[in-house]
């Protein structure tokens, strides 16, 4: 079953939001990607956004550049948790316009900001909040963690073996 849906303002945000997937993938959520612009095909983006919960989407990730409307737009018309991933387009202001245009929602209409094309972050956010409910993912997510550890313990190891 599909839990999560990765949307993007358009497929030049394709690289980034590829990373939401690998993530999700590697905890063995299914999850489905498409193109939903909020300028050019608000119809679409109202369609979705209404009847993702009644698909059976549990999470919604939203990646969008320059005015970055699309994950605030999404979360107005969905009872589902969005997370939005600011995206450095080519028409960009540094990215700092697609960051202030998803974190700074007004109160009633969360979006969780993550990092500037930081999907791969999305994609374990929608893992812990579909985690919080699946011991599965759960322990999926666990073990991830564990991982980062071992890796930076290993890295440290090494370093001091060099000094």
């Amino acid at each position: 079953m599909i839990e999560v849906g990765i949307i993007m303002g358009s497929k030049s945000d394709l690289p980034v939001m590829q990373e939401a997937a690998v993530m999700l993938r590697e905890f063995g959520i299914e999850f489905e990607m498409t193109v939903v612009s909020a300028h050019r095909t608000p119809e679409r983006m109202f369609d979705y956004g209404r009847e993702a919960h009644k698909r059976g989407l549990k999470v919604i990730i939203a990646g969008a550049g320059g005015a970055a409307h699309l994950p605030g737009m999404m979360a107005s018309i969905t009872p589902l948790p969005v997370i939005g991933v600011p995206i450095k387009s080519s028409n960009s202001i540094d990215g700092w316009d697609s960051i202030l245009s998803i974190l700074q929602m007004p109160g009633g209409i969360p979006v969780a900001t993550v990092a500037l094309n930081g999907a791969k972050n999305a994609g374990i956010l929608a893992a812990s909040i579909i985690g919080a409910a699946n011991p599965l993912i759960l322990d999926k997510l666990i073990a991830y963690k564990e991982s980062l550890k071992n890796k930076v313990l290993e890295t440290a190891i090494e370093m001091e073996k060099n000094n």
